[in-house]
Formats: structure tokens, C-alpha cells, sequence
């Protein structure tokens, strides 16, 4: 009986084994199916693409900045006192040294008249030490000391002076009063505000440069600019001040002083710089590829082509940067066809379906 027991419990364990491996290689088989099904829905990854070709591309670079001007100054008072006379209205042209308004100051005048008095008294008692010294009645110290009073209350007249002459305000730039802060009666302390002085005789318009157009140009170089409010008129530009350090958007700063002669342009207007290609070859098409078929971006200088079906990474050789579309130099030939969008999923032979034939 015991026998009988023991063999039936081992025909149960062997058909359990059995059940287990045929479930096992069922789920197996399954799995393998679904991996197969999978790498056939897998099997070519859908992108755009574009082709390679020569195109006749537009060289000039633009670049769109604000006319400022050559010269500006908010011109402060030097002194304490009251405004007595303004001399100029807001338009009025004015030049180096021109008197823009007087400021009564009774402390100045008062100080003047105590620092002339006290060098009219140095200089009395001078000549007569200095007299006296010839007929031995003082020694050589009293006269030295003497001279040195004189010339400290000499010093102390001319600051006397010249802060009487801060009363008298003058135009330390040439150019046009732009605004007046200040009327007759107005009360002024040092560093008060008075007027606001442009110089537009010649305008600055400053603008970013790409790195790729800035190595050909240097400070003089003639640049023809145009104003958004003649758009058919060009304006005559020199490069004065190239950045030697580029900016947080990896561009340059440039300033082009612009003839602004004929008074045409104002300062706050929008301009744009003319960039021109000096290089004869650019009137022929121009081997390109669009910006976007790069693999992250300009400086890999990799793209992905297309060719039955496949993609294939090149490295390639680029040159002029035209915005939309990069001149290709090397690694390319024209009528190939480059991947625009889709290279996040892309290796080398991967099978591509082409979305924008």
C-alpha cells in the first residue's frame, strides 16, 4: 500500500515538471511573437527630409539697431544758487563754451571779495619784507615765510574765482538743447540737472554681429545703412568700435557712425546695417543644406543621409552661415538627401519612411 502511495506521488511530481516546462516554452514562444511584432512596427522610423543643392542665396547680412547719438550729456549744476538768467530754449544750437544760464551765489561773491582782500594784504607784506631785507631790518626766514602767505592767499583768490565763475554756466559739448530742467528763479545744488544736450551731427547705431560675419570687417570699414523711415534712401556708415568680447548671445556689439550732415535721421530711430560680401564668387549658386538637418546643432557639424532607406552619419565641412540654409564646403554632394527632423531616434542603418515626399 505504502508503494502504491509513493509512486503516485511521484507520477504527480513528474506531470507538474512537465506542466511547468510547456507553460515556460508557451511563454517563451509568446514572448518571442511579441518581440518579433514589435521590431516590425519598429523596423523604420518615420522623418522629413530635404536635398542638398545649389541655390542663389542673398549674402548681405542685416542687422537692426537704434540711432543713438554721437554726443549726450544731462549737464549738472557745479554750484549752489538761485537760476537769475536762462540763456538758451530746448531746439537752441549751442558750442563749447557758450553761456547756457547765470546763478546768483552771495556766498561765492562773498567768499571773492574776502580771498581778494586777503591777497592784497599778503602782497603789501611781502613787498615790504622783501624791502626790508636789503637794509637788514628783518631776516631771510621772516621773508620766506611772508612769500608763502602770498602764495597761499594767490591760491585760495584763484578757487575763489573759479567758483564764481561755476555761476556762469557753459556748454561743455557743441549740439542742441534736447531738454531744459530748469527756469529763471529755480533753485540749484551741485550735481542738479539743467539741461540735456545731444550732438546729432553724426548719429551712432550700434548692433550684434554673428561671429561667422565679424572677422571680416575691422574698425573704418564703410557700411551702408539704411532708416526704417526711408526705405528707399542709404546712409553713409564707418565702423568705429568692434567688441572685442562677445556678448551673452555670442554675438559682437558694433558701433557705425553714421553722416547725419543733411539732419534727416533722429536719434531713437530704428536702422539697419548693411553687411555686404566683398567675395566676387557670391553672384553663383551656392552648395547648400537647411540649418535644421544638423545633429546638434552647427557646431557637431554632423548630418544624417538618406540612401535606400537607410540613413548613414557624415561629418561635413560647412562655411557661410545664410540663417535658413549653410553653405556646405566638404562631406556633401549635391541631390543627396539629409534628414531635417527625426534624428533623436536615429543611429547609423537605421530604415527610415520619408514623412514629406
Amino acid at each position: 500500500m505504502k508503494i502504491v502511495k509513493n509512486l503516485i506521488a511521484i507520477i504527480v511530481v513528474v506531470g507538474l515538471l512537465i506542466w511547468g516546462g510547456l507553460t515556460l516554452s508557451n511563454n517563451k514562444k509568446r514572448s518571442e511573437e511579441e518581440t518579433r511584432i514589435v521590431a516590425q512596427s519598429n523596423d523604420s522610423i518615420s522623418v522629413n527630409v530635404s536635398t542638398v543643392a545649389y541655390r542663389n542665396i542673398e549674402t548681405d547680412y542685416l542687422v537692426n539697431g537704434i540711432f543713438e547719438p554721437e554726443q549726450e550729456l544731462n549737464f549738472p549744476s557745479e554750484t549752489a544758487g538761485k537760476v537769475v538768467r536762462v540763456l538758451v530754449e530746448e531746439g537752441s544750437r549751442v558750442h563749447v563754451g557758450q553761456t547756457l544760464a547765470v546763478i546768483r551765489s552771495d556766498q561765492q561773491s562773498i567768499d571773492l571779495s574776502a580771498a581778494e582782500a586777503a591777497y592784497q594784504n599778503a602782497l603789501t607784506d611781502n613787498q615790504r619784507f622783501e624791502n626790508a631785507l636789503k637794509t637788514g631790518g628783518v631776516t631771510q626766514q621772516q621773508v620766506d615765510m611772508s612769500r608763502l602767505q602770498l602764495k597761499n592767499a594767490k591760491a585760495q583768490l584763484d578757487q575763489a574765482r573759479i567758483r564764481v565763475g561755476d555761476t556762469n554756466v557753459k556748454a561743455t559739448i557743441s549740439g542742441i538743447v534736447n531738454q531744459r530742467f530748469i527756469e529763471p528763479g529755480s533753485f540749484v545744488s551741485p550735481g542738479t540737472p539743467m539741461f540735456e544736450i545731444v550732438n546729432v551731427s553724426n548719429l551712432k547705431l550700434r548692433v550684434d554681429v554673428d561671429e561667422s560675419q565679424i572677422v571680416n570687417y575691422k574698425v573704418g570699414d564703410q557700411i551702408k545703412v539704411k532708416a526704417s523711415v526711408y526705405p528707399e534712401k542709404e546712409f553713409d556708415g564707418r565702423i568705429t568700435f568692434i567688441a572685442p568680447k562677445a556678448s551673452a548671445s555670442l554675438n559682437f556689439p558694433v558701433d557705425i557712425l553714421v553722416d547725419n550732415s543733411s539732419n534727416d535721421l533722429r536719434a531713437g530711430m530704428y536702422g539697419t546695417a548693411i553687411f555686404s560680401s566683398n567675395d566676387d564668387a557670391v553672384s553663383a549658386p551656392i552648395l547648400t543644406v537647411e540649418r535644421k538637418a544638423f545633429v546638434g546643432g552647427l557646431n557637431n557639424q554632423q548630418v544624417f543621409v538618406v540612401e535606400n532607406a537607410k540613413v548613414q552619419l557624415k561629418k561635413v565641412q560647412i562655411g557661410r552661415n545664410f540663417g535658413e540654409y549653410i553653405e556646405i564646403l566638404n562631406g556633401l554632394n549635391e541631390s543627396e538627401v539629409v534628414v531635417t527632423t527625426g534624428h533623436i531616434n536615429l543611429n547609423d542603418g537605421v530604415t527610415v519612411k520619408i514623412m514629406n515626399e
